[in-house]
């Protein structure tokens, strides 16, 4: 037993990094605690300590004890008679206090026993305080450590002298982990509540990608390019802002890298997540339309009170826009701090719609049909009254969702109406003014004939 209570404090003070001192304290607690409940009535000493010899192992019980007259001696376990204690100390007198080896035979192996409970949880809140003390001061780091466990959905990882806990929340949902896989993570928080000293690690916070990209760019970690915001969906996608106030410096160039190498580090980390890299620019409009790209802007409008940006984009940009499940917009809007609001441009549109009514009401005055029908036969192909006579009865029929009669009612109408009237009114007139024509040719013939027949008589 000896052997083990040296190994034990090696044990913690080695492997554990926990301060020699306080493993010994700890031992002695715990052997005072399992003394009381060893020995009856024990529990009634006021002033109980544990000794242990740190290199041989040995453990000795020291009891308190008030020096009284011999004639008061009553409680034994907190005080001894004055004859007792001049034996051990030749100048006691009544009222010093003097401390008696109490210790039982074999104490020691039957204390370890014991006293394991109460120990290991003085070691722990020893070895959570070495945590806190440690790693207070790291929060918002990144460290590499081993998947170790897993408890329910949460994640125990091992930094070597220590274990950290990543929540469900803080996991990404794209990653599967292993035990023993290799990964590093972000420090959250070292939490000093509950259960004591916690260390939170998390690899879906945006202050995950911000590290990266300063341990990877060294313009970032000197100040000369500024990472000015962080807009993340972990595992599908993340946009950062970067500005510099050096204009010999590309601060997007410098985030790339040489051929894409320090950005392609960074993505390689966050297992082949999506990262955009944006010029910042303090013009709003400017900013919204950089950071929706390949989306081509056709307008965009500001509420300043609302913080809110209306942005219009043709048709086949909406999808670029919008983004897959809506994160390009959504990661546009935390990237900048405005309510990002995308919609398609309705201009083009209306004004077709404008002109269909136009020309289905016209329609409609010209074959006594009402603007529903007009409008149908219109869409059909039917855009002039002239091309409505082209259209057999049935096709009508099947385009206006109407009996054939109708639709033969309908193509009376267009056959016998105003545009062929106008078609006859454009075709008589030449008519007439060629029977005019053949008309005097032929008195201009008869007059020469009369002349020639009086000159011969």
């Amino acid at each position: 037993m000896t052997t083990d209570i040296v190994a034990l404090i090696e044990f913690y003070e080695k492997e554990k990094a926990i301060d020699r001192q306080r493993v010994v304290e700890a031992l002695e607690y715990a052997f005072c605690s399992a003394y009381r409940k060893m020995v009856p009535g024990a529990e009634s000493i006021e002033t109980l300590s544990a000794v242990i010899n740190e290199k041989k192992g040995d453990t000795r019980i020291l009891a308190s004890l008030e020096v009284v007259a011999d004639d008061d001696y009553v409680d034994k376990f907190n005080e001894v008679p004055l004859k007792l204690a001049s034996q051990k100390e030749p100048g006691a007198v009544i009222g010093d206090k003097i401390d008696f080896d109490v210790t039982p035979k074999n104490f020691g192996r039957i204390a370890v026993q014991t006293a394991k409970q109460t120990m290991m949880q003085r070691l722990r809140q020893a070895e959570k305080e070495k945590i806190y003390d440690e790693f207070k001061d790291r929060a918002g780091d990144i460290v590499s450590g081993s998947v170790r466990r897993f408890e329910k959905s949460d994640v125990m990882v091992d930094l070597g002298k220590f274990e950290a806990r990543m929540p469900s929340r803080e996991r990404v949902n794209t990653e599967e982990y292993n035990v023993g896989d290799r990964i590093r993570c972000y420090v959250v928080s070292v939490d000093n509540e509950g259960r004591g000293p916690e260390i939170i690690l998390s690899r879906s916070h945006p202050n995950f990608v911000r590290r990266l990209f300063e341990s990877e760019v060294a313009e970032i970690s000197d100040r000369t390019v500024e990472l000015r915001s962080v807009a993340r969906e972990a595992g599908y996608r993340t946009k950062v802002a970067v500005f510099t106030h050096d204009e010999k410096v590309d601060p997007v160039g410098a985030c790339v890298g040489l051929r894409g190498a320090r950005v392609k580090n960074i993505v390689r980390e966050l297992n082949n997540e999506r990262v955009d890299i944006i010029r910042w620019n303090d013009d709003v409009r400017e900013f919204v339309t950089e950071a929706l790209k390949p989306a081509q802007i056709r307008s965009i409008e500001l509420d300043q009170e609302k913080k809110v940006v209306n942005v219009t984009v043709d048709e086949e940009d909406l999808s670029k826009a919008i983004g897959r499940r809506g994160q390009n917009a959504r990661l546009t809007s935390k990237l900048t701090g405005w309510d990002v609001q995308v919609r398609k441009d309705e201009s083009q549109h209306e004004k077709f719609e404008a002109r269909v009514g136009d020309a289905a009401s016209h329609l409609a005055e010209d074959l006594g049909i009402d603007s529903e029908l007009a409008d149908k036969l219109f869409r059909a192909g039917g855009v002039t009254v002239d091309m409505v006579t082209q259209m057999p009865a049935e096709y009508i029929a099947g385009a206006l969702e109407i009996e054939v009669a109708e639709a033969e009612a309908i193509l009376a109408k267009a056959t016998g109406g105003g545009g062929s009237k106008v078609a006859e009114a454009q075709v008589d007139e030449p008519v007439a003014e060629a029977d005019d024509e053949v008309g005097g040719e032929e008195k201009v013939e008869e007059e020469a004939v009369a002349a020639e027949e009086k000159t011969e008589e």
